[in-house]
């Protein structure tokens, strides 16, 4: 019997439903026992029932509003382990460890799409407040893996230029390390995430026309000052590199890029494009695309581009 100066799991899930945070980070401490006791007994003692809990709960952010039975809420958050250690188990396919996040991206979908109940509650601002918590390089897997189209572990791995192992072992620690902050930031205002996205959106779509036009206004400018190095594939002469040459020599071939997709923290920036070859052209670049940019107060430092899907991240010298 719960005390009664306690909140029942039928209270705490309505609230939760109604936006608050709090009652979810409590629902969620109130049931870790046995959503970890189910996990166990799929996967057995190990990282991955750990693992499994914590993705059981960064889902039960999404989808607290379809719960049809707020009593029965421990039952709902039971399935979603459960679904999570099976998809584990399946050695035959790669899916992302935190279920459902990649909902998060920012849509235009139709007014019943979970992006818009989680603007509605918050909960996209209060995820994303524990994602900035994170070291870099530990944010910077967990934003390909689950708001990229950048998911596979080898795709990851060569973006970031470290071993698979590696990647598998930044995601872990970050999705511990979320469990926590998230647990124990629920009653704290959080930034306005989609604003973030959307300044960088804005910036990606200015950058990519200036560029094709050969002239960049003032303001772009100045995200891309002097400074800024551009790494990896496309630094074909190894030194430093600003990344203008490589736009300047995209724009003399005709190439042209698409934007996609955009994700961005404060101080990393995703930008996914597709790319559009003349007829006719050498070397055309592939398909698909993504700059990864690393920011400090406001400037980008560094532009990696990279090719998910070629091989070796971009063996074929585009652009």
């Amino acid at each position: 019997m719960v005390p009664l100066n306690h909140p029942t799991d039928e209270e705490l899930t309505r609230r939760a439903q109604a936006g608050d945070s709090g009652a979810l980070g409590l629902l969620l401490t109130r049931h870790q026992a046995p959503m970890r006791a189910v996990a166990l007994s799929l996967l057995g003692y190990g990282p991955d029932a750990e693992d499994a809990v914590q993705d059981a709960a960064l889902t039960a952010l999404r989808r607290i509003g379809d719960v049809r039975e707020p009593a029965a809420v421990g039952a709902w958050l039971r399935a979603i382990v459960r679904n999570s250690a099976r998809m584990r188990l399946r050695a035959n396919r790669e899916l992302p460890g935190l279920d459902g996040l990649e909902q998060l991206r920012s849509r235009d979908d139709g007014p019943s799409h979970p992006e818009r109940l989680i603007e509605q509650h918050a909960m996209r601002d209060w995820i994303w407040d524990a994602v900035e918590e994170l070291p870099q390089q530990q944010r910077l897997v967990l934003m390909l893996r689950h708001f990229s189209g950048i998911t596979s572990y080898q795709e990851i791995a060569e973006a970031c230029e470290v071993p698979v192992g590696t990647v598998r072992s930044r995601l872990n620690q970050a999705r511990a390390k979320m469990a926590k902050v998230l647990l124990s930031t629920r009653t704290q205002g959080h930034e306005d995430a989609a604003a973030i996205t959307e300044d960088s959106r804005q910036e990606a779509e200015v950058t990519l026309d200036g560029a094709m036009r050969g002239q960049l206004p003032g303001e772009i400018l100045e995200l891309w000052p002097a400074e800024t190095e551009l790494v990896g594939v496309l630094n074909k002469e190894g030194g430093r590199v600003h990344p203008f040459p490589a736009m300047r020599e995209t724009r003399t071939k005709g190439v042209t890029q698409h934007l996609r997709h955009v994700v961005a923290s404060r101080d990393i920036a995703i930008w996914e494009m597709e790319a559009v070859n003349p007829a006719g052209i050498s070397n055309p670049c592939p398909p698909s695309l993504a700059w990864l940019m690393f920011r400090r107060d406001g400037r980008v430092q560094k532009l990696r581009v990279v090719f998910p899907g070629t091989p070796s991240g971009g063996a074929q010298q585009p652009s």
